[in-house]
This record gives structure tokens, C-alpha cells and sequence, in this order.
């Protein structure tokens, strides 16, 4: 299994059958090497409804024909612009053909801002376990530090973790290092940073310090195997 990342919040998971996006936030997203429209999908996860993680979902759902796996309200909203999504919510989880999705809390919001400057609630934000081959990744997404973290995992033996250290909208690096700690990833990535002026930070910084496991400040385009 392949997995790589593509600025802020953006991750890619390749299996020998599918391939998986995480928050595709393409447009708009001076740090994506990726082009809307020529990335391929079968599957989009969503980690919440906020612009900068639902991003391309509906342009490449409609193009590829891609499952969107999202919160229910995220969900049902997407489907209504003529996509297949799957709705789901915090706690539950799912097997699908490429593997289990289990959707855990994140403290932050979650809406979507229409062109004409509506939004559109949509339900809880979340983060995204996914286990695949025996191997579990596990998207933070955006939130702030809480303690569920840890018995999250001790619950869970999680390979990867993607990990925010923007501050700002969402945990900063000092934070994010003790949510490091309790998540005991064997590695850990930083996301959510550089994409705006508000969340500068130093990935390398962040990932020397991390003390659970090996820290991963990947490159955009960067590919890890797992």
C-alpha cells in the first residue's frame, strides 16, 4: 500500500486495487501537486464539511464516479449534487470493498460556504480511521487537543497518523506533540500547515520532536509505503 501526501490536508491511499482520497482540497490549494481534473479516485473520505477539505470531491466524484464516505449531513448534502455517498457518524464504522472506515471525534466545525456566501451545516467533523490489509492509518482531522485521543489509541494499533500543527484553526505543534503521544503511532505526519499565512509552521521542526514514534514531515508528492 502506497500512501501519499499533497498539502494541507490531502492524502492519497493506493492498494493493489483502489485508490483512496482523503480531504481532496486541490483547487484553491497553492501547495497541491494535484490536478482536479485528471486525479483518479474510487473512493473520497471526507473528514468534515469545510471547503478546504471537501475541495474537488464533487468535480472528481462526478468525473470518476467515486463513493463519498463522509458524516451523514456532509453526506446527504453531497448526494443531493448527484454523486454516490455513503453516510456515516462518529463512532460507527463500516467495511467496504478496500477496508474498514470508523469515523472518531474531533473537536471544530463543520459547514460548507456556498458561492454566494450561504453555509450550509453539515453535521459533526470527524476523524477517519482506516484499516486496510491489517494496517490502520488514522486521519486526525481538524480539531483541537482533547483526551479521547488517548484511548483512542489504546483502542487502536495504528500505523499512521496524520496529524494537524497549523494552530490557529486547530491544534499548533506543542499540542499536537502530546497528541502524538497518546495516539502512539509507530509514525506520525503533520498536515494542516503552509497552506495560509495564519498557519505557517516548520514540519521538520514538529517531526524531530516526535517522541512515540518516528516523525514524517513528508514533502508534497512524497510517497510512503506501508
Amino acid at each position: 500500500m502506497e500512501i501519499s501526501y499533497h498539502g494541507h490536508s490531502t492524502v492519497r491511499v493506493k492498494t493493489n486495487e483502489h485508490t483512496i482520497l482523503i480531504d481532496p482540497f486541490i483547487t484553491g490549494n497553492k501547495l497541491s501537486d494535484l490536478d482536479p481534473e485528471t486525479v483518479e479516485a474510487d473512493f473520497i473520505l471526507l473528514t468534515h464539511g469545510h471547503n478546504d477539505h471537501v475541495g474537488d470531491t464533487v468535480a472528481i466524484a462526478k468525473r470518476t464516479g467515486a463513493m463519498v464516505v463522509a458524516l451523514n449531513e456532509l453526506a446527504v448534502y453531497l448526494g443531493r449534487q448527484g454523486i454516490e455517498t455513503h453516510p456515516m457518524n462518529i463512532g460507527g464504522a463500516f467495511e467496504f470493498e478496500f477496508g474498514t472506515v470508523k469515523f472518531t471525534h474531533a473537536f471544530h466545525g463543520s459547514s460548507y460556504e456556498e458561492e454566494d456566501g450561504t453555509f450550509v451545516y453539515t453535521g459533526m467533523p470527524g476523524g477517519i480511521l482506516l484499516t486496510i490489509d491489517g494496517k490502520t492509518i488514522y486521519h486526525v482531522g481538524d480539531t483541537g487537543l482533547f483526551s479521547d485521543l488517548k484511548m483512542i489509541g489504546e483502542m487502536n494499533d495504528i500505523d499512521l497518523a496524520f496529524v494537524p500543527i497549523g494552530d490557529n484553526f486547530t491544534m499548533g505543534p506543542e499540542d499536537a506533540l502530546i497528541a502524538a503521544d497518546w495516539i502512539g503511532a509507530e509514525r506520525v505526519v503533520p498536515v494542516h500547515y503552509n497552506t495560509f499565512p495564519v498557519i505557517e509552521q516548520d514540519p521538520d521542526a514538529f517531526a524531530e520532536k516526535v517522541r512515540t514514534g518516528k516523525g514524517i514531515a513528508m514533502k508534497v508528492g512524497e510517497t510512503i509505503e506501508l
